[in-house]
């Protein structure tokens, strides 16, 4: 068989930077699956993502399909003859296939000899089919949101404009969105917006090159990366550059020109959080740290063009830079002006949610949690009351108004320019953390309880009103508050009562909620639970460990995790674990079945040798395995619990438990409880996989 390269490329308006990522992961997947489906044999895929394109580019594409033989299935030999004869059933299942019974085979299956016809679809040639798999490729790509425009009733992220299918030399008619394929593709929007040829799909790649396109995506966000190092060190600083500032940059540039301006040193004054933000999130600038450690009036961005006097590239920057810094130190003198404890009853008259009260009723509900957690947290009631009091203020600011991003952080400047207590700024400060993956948890424990009192109010107050999320659907951002709270407590170390903090927050709403709203709480424990387990996978626990502890476990996610570490461990590294887990889902298997009534085992009916082994070890470990559960010590817990596993196996290999005599009976079973009730305070070991 024959092979050929080919190249798929959908060009379109300018593609969302931050899905490109995405893009660049699945583009090849997705058409590499369609290709298997479709049984069409190919090498490797090479995915191109930019900012006005997506292609695939496959090396090594069959020509044509491979040969398949489908099997159909009939009626059982003892159905489809009787005295040799064919029944209604055979003839039936041979019509439906167009042939005779004596064209059918006998074929072995689970449920015997059957009757079976064999059919052999031929090869059919690659070039028909590929059109289609390109439309399918077009419609699987994942995007957020998809568009109609014109009078099209397609929908794709944004506008196409161009489409090209070429195999090997060949251009294939492909007709999408209006559209008929190319036998070329588009360069840069600049540079060379004009068609760009190219005899053969492996030429693509140069082809762009020269109309000033950087195809691959990876390889232009390593460019970027390099240039702008390159760039700083020769300016003696360091770059802030964080991995999802460069993805964005990535996906908005196809030429990328690295480049460096600057601005008036006196912008230095105001708070360095206040110029990183105006330069990353506003403009993508790249700003410049000093040997010294502070900002330096630099920075460095990266233009889509190459322009024949970069210095007016440069000036244009500089200039909108200057305005949006001007802007941000008019706030910063005049926020200042007025403290933060007079903007306090302004709150008032700003709604926090409909249902929820105003930003003052939520700041007064944080007054009241603080104040209820402060000695379950060791902290001064007073100075988490008075952070909480502050806490919304800078939302009222000219500073956040205009740069919404800076919550918190500016009511920790001003805070301090009040000469509040340090710990109150602190927590004011850090209160909104962690906004993303990428942001750390607060580090001070005002800090911390303050975040979990403003989280955990957002979440019981929309879930009493119903507004749960649903699917892709997180209007209220229910998921990463929830996320936040598993955080602090997992990476603060923070020993939480999910359910009584709960409890707390619904209370202190008071009868302002729905009437149904202290039925909620469980509902949020649920939602907890979710997060958790998605938390704990992407941590690399195996799924079936998680839900072996998330059975049995409270509402301290840290104590959760606790049990996971040490199950994990444990079955990972006891040479007796695999056994005795089996022999654990053994008694959880019998214990299921029979009902076991209540009560201690009774010494004088352990009548055989092996029972009455099993019941005197278990009587000298039982202590010292209730003082490991008490302290936390899982690990330690298991691996005593692991010296039974040789007289648990004694125990199934010579006493029968099911006996005839009832008082016998139960007392087994009895034994057995109390051996599953200590194992099922860390763990159901009836969910892990594997034996038993």
């Amino acid at each position: 068989m024959s092979f050929r390269d080919l190249l798929v490329e959908i060009g379109c308006e300018e593609l969302p930077a931050r899905e490109q990522v995405q893009l660049q992961e699945s583009a090849a997947d997705q058409f590499a699956q369609l290709l298997d489906t479709a049984g069409i044999g190919y090498g490797v895929i090479q995915p191109y993502i930019g900012p006005r394109r997506i292609a695939v580019l496959v090396q090594d594409l069959a020509v044509a399909t491979r040969p398949e033989t489908e099997i159909r299935r009939g009626p059982t030999l003892e159905r489809a003859f009787t005295d040799g004869k064919a029944t209604a059933a055979a003839e039936g299942f041979a019509r439906s296939c167009g042939v005779s019974v004596a064209d059918l085979e006998t074929l072995e299956s689970d449920k015997g000899p059957v009757l079976a016809f064999r059919i052999t679809h031929p090869s059919r040639p690659t070039a028909e089919l590929l059109p289609t798999l390109a439309n399918r490729w077009l419609q699987n790509l994942p995007f957020r949101k998809r568009m109609r425009w014109g009078k099209l009733e397609e929908s794709f992220s944004r506008p196409i404009r161009w489409l090209l299918l070429r195999f090997g030399a060949e251009t294939l008619p492909w007709q999408s969105y209006g559209l008929l394929g190319e036998a070329h593709s588009f360069g840069h929007r600049v540079h060379h917006p004009g068609p760009v040829p190219f005899v053969h799909p492996k030429d693509y790649v140069a082809a762009l090159e020269q109309a000033k396109v950087r195809a691959s995506w990876p390889e232009r966000r390593q460019y970027i990366a390099r240039r702008i190092e390159q760039l700083a060190r020769e300016m003696d600083c360091e770059p802030l550059l964080s991995g999802s500032l460069l993805d964005e940059i990535t996906g908005l540039n196809e030429w990328p020109v690295v480049l460096a301006g600057g601005f008036a040193e006196e912008f230095l004054r105001i708070p360095e959080e206040v110029l990183i933000t105006v330069m990353i999130q506003h403009q993508r600038y790249v700003p410049l740290r000093s040997p010294n450690g502070r900002l330096a009036p630099r920075y460095t961005f990266v233009a889509n063009l190459e322009s024949r006097d970069p210095q007016v590239v440069i000036h244009g920057n500089n200039r909108v830079l200057r305005a949006r810094l001007a802007d941000a130190t008019f706030f910063w003198d005049q926020d200042r002006q007025v403290p933060l404890a007079q903007r306090v009853l302004a709150l008032d008259q700003v709604l926090f949610q409909e249902g929820l009260g105003s930003l003052g009723d939520k700041t007064r509900r944080l007054q009241r949690l603080v104040r209820q957690w402060a000695g379950d947290f060791g902290v001064d009631a007073d100075i988490l009351e008075r952070a909480a009091t502050l806490s919304k203020a800078d939302l009222l600011t000219g500073m956040v108004g205009e740069f919404p991003e800076l919550q918190g952080t500016m009511g920790a400047y001003y805070a301090r320019h009040d000469q509040e207590e340090e710990r109150v700024c602190q927590a004011i400060g850090e209160h909104y953390r962690p906004v993303g993956r990428e942001d750390s948890i607060p580090q001070s424990l005002e800090g911390q309880v303050l975040a979990l009192a403003d989280r955990l109010d957002t979440l019981t107050g929309f879930f009493a009103l119903g507004k749960i999320p649903s699917g892709d659907r997180d209007p209220f951002g229910l998921r990463r508050a929830s996320l936040a709270v598993l955080r602090i407590s997992l990476e603060g170390e923070r020993k939480l009562s999910l359910r009584r903090m709960i409890q707390s927050s619904l209370d202190t709403y008071g009868p302002s909620l729905p009437s149904k709203a202290p039925a909620c709480g469980e509902q949020i424990l649920e939602f907890f639970a979710d997060r958790l387990r998605v938390l704990l996978r992407e941590e690399g626990f195996a799924s079936d460990q998680i839900n072996a502890v998330l059975a049995v476990a409270g509402d301290d996610p840290l104590d959760t995790r606790r049990r996971l570490e040490s199950l994990a461990l444990f079955l990972a590294d006891h040479p007796a674990a695999a056994d005795l887990a089996a022999l654990i889902k053994r008694v959880h298997n019998i214990l299921r079945k029979e009902m076991v009534a209540s009560g201690p085992v009774r010494e004088e009916l352990l009548l055989e040798p092996a029972e009455q082994a099993l019941a005197r070890r278990w009587q000298a470990l039982r202590g010292q395995v209730q003082e490991f559960l008490a302290s936390q010590q899982y690990l330690a817990a298991l691996a005593t619990l692991a010296e039974l596993r040789e007289a648990v196996d004694v125990f199934f290999t010579e006493i029968l438990v099911l006996c005839n005599d009832e008082a016998l009976r139960n007392n087994r079973l009895a034994l057995l409880r109390e051996l599953q009730e200590a194992f099922g305070q860390i763990a159901d070991f009836s969910l892990l996989q594997g034996r038993g």
